[in-house]
């Protein structure tokens, strides 16, 4: 079969069979390398839409007579799709083969992103959003996976921060971007300049990406297990944003997080009884990878957060969106900058925990400044320049450790687990900032201190999750990389 040419092949086995690399590629001393960069294509458009999109939330309440909580759903509807989807994509992706899921996520988000452009509704461009998640959800559940299985385990860390820097381009970009296309030719083109970038990320993944190696089978998908999780997340958010002004009954409101709470319960039972649990309940012995998620879940709401606040407190206050868009950009630009340069400075006896410590400790750092230092551009900048680069020194390190304590076999469900992780620190950054605003009408003329006490709160609990992390993560299965020596095979 492997000599088969591709005309020779039916179609559906072109659709299901992932393509080896040429071998002028293969055969490459650092052909990890340019595995690495082709996910951080996707790394890079995933940041870039999801920082971009905040700077059209005013742009979106005027076209549509929408109010901020209705809005905040072109985020959160993406978001809540992308934790639901990722645990179990990342399985599927373990059985039938990662550059494969990869691939298709390039297609479907580039299909998605051009409609989301041409929404005529508000409705319309939230049910899009849904649609580009999933693409989403293929990408983000291999990313990591991808990484740590392609790159030398002496390397991991270092390839894990080039992704993470690649993210970070994006997220910098993004405000910029944004409030540049918002200010001149419209909200419509954020979503337009993801095709593109994801055209070319589906060429380079074609030819770039290595087959994977090794499959384990899937297994039976708990879809109970994945229904309550999807309703525990749903009905929490719905929740929080219709106590953020979404036009909701209280009865409707209380219900919602009751409903929240018993699916999230009957979802931790029945994975603990299922011969089959959406989350791999061996991942989450020991207190490595569970605190390691629990800090990735905080470090992405306190760097989601400010892309909701920073906009909303600087236009509030009179400043267009291109300059609020220019001042955001310390934050990721912080963060890329010690996503790639923390190796080069930082001791190398110093431990992921260690570093974890250290970026959260940063992050801590410049919140408590924030909450106490009046909200000018003069005083944001510099703080969220400090943010970025405790987060760039905290989330690679936090990722590494994580995989380290990953067996090999279940790469891919860890990857999911962390992208979930991401996921709903994300959505809980973007409904707990817009909740603050909110509960707090003052504080887009001021100072947002409820809003920001909210991300000290978040970065404090990271601080403790690495605390946790133990010294050195015990896993016999190689830390979510394949044997170093084994030579690739496409």
């Amino acid at each position: 079969m492997a000599a088969t040419s591709l005309r020779q092949r039916p179609w559906p086995a072109v659709l299901v069979e992932e393509r080896p690399r040429p071998r002028l590629i293969r055969d490459r001393p650092g052909a990890w390398w340019l595995a690495v960069a082709t996910v951080c294509l996707g790394a890079f458009m995933g940041q870039l839409d999801a920082s971009i999109v905040t700077l059209t939330f005013g742009a979106l309440q005027t076209r549509f007579d929408a109010s901020a909580a209705a809005v905040e759903w072109v985020s959160l509807a993406y978001l809540l799709t992308l934790v639901a989807l990722l645990v179990p994509i990342g399985r599927l992706s373990d059985a039938h083969g990662r550059k494969l899921g990869y691939l298709y996520g390039f297609l479907v988000f580039t299909a998605a992103s051009a409609a989301c452009g041409l929404a005529p509704s508000l409705g319309s461009l939230v049910a899009f959003r849904v649609v580009q998640a999933v693409g989403a959800a293929l990408l983000q559940a291999n990313s990591v996976a991808l990484v740590a299985t392609s790159a030398p385990r002496e390397r991991m860390r270092s390839a894990l921060g080039v992704q993470a820097a690649a993210q970070a381009v994006g997220l910098a970009l993004g405000p910029t971007v944004g409030g540049a296309l918002v200010s001149t030719i419209g909200w419509r083109w954020v979503f337009g300049i993801n095709v593109p970038v994801g055209v070319v990320a589906l060429i380079a993944g074609h030819y770039l990406l290595p087959r994977t190696r090794s499959r384990h089978p899937a297994g039976h998908l708990d879809l109970w297990g994945l229904l309550l999780l999807a309703l525990a997340t749903t009905s929490a958010l719905l929740g929080i944003s219709a106590a953020s002004g979404l036009e909701l009954p209280g009865t409707a409101v209380a219900a919602l997080f009751t409903v929240a709470a018993a699916a999230g319960w009957a979802f931790a039972v029945r994975q603990t009884r299922t011969a089959a649990p959406l989350v791999d309940l061996a991942l989450l012995r020991g207190r490595g990878v569970p605190a390691g998620l629990l800090g990735a879940l905080c470090g992405y709401l306190v760097l989601f957060g400010p892309l909701v606040l920073v906009p909303a407190v600087l236009t509030a206050g009179g400043l267009p969106e291109l300059t609020a868009g220019a001042a955001l950009t310390a934050l990721p630009a912080g963060f890329a900058l010690a996503a790639t340069g923390a190796d080069r400075v930082l001791p190398p006896a110093l431990t992921d925990r260690g570093r974890c410590l250290l970026g959260a400790g940063m992050c801590t750092g410049a919140l408590t400044a924030m909450s106490a230092l009046p909200s000018t551009v003069t005083t944001l900048v510099p703080l969220l320049a400090l943010l970025g680069l405790g987060l760039g020194v905290f989330t690679p390190a936090n990722n590494a450790a994580i995989m380290a304590a990953t067996p090999t076999r279940s790469a891919g469900t860890g990857g999911g687990l962390v992208n979930m992780a991401r996921g709903l620190g994300t959505a809980l950054g973007v409904a707990l900032v817009t909740l603050a605003l909110h509960l707090d009408p003052a504080a887009t003329r001021g100072g947002p201190r409820a809003a920001v006490l909210v991300l000290l709160a978040a970065a404090a609990l990271a601080a403790l999750a690495s605390w946790l992390v133990p010294r050195r993560p015990r896993n016999p299965s190689g830390g979510g990389r394949p044997d170093c020596a084994r030579p690739p095979t496409g």
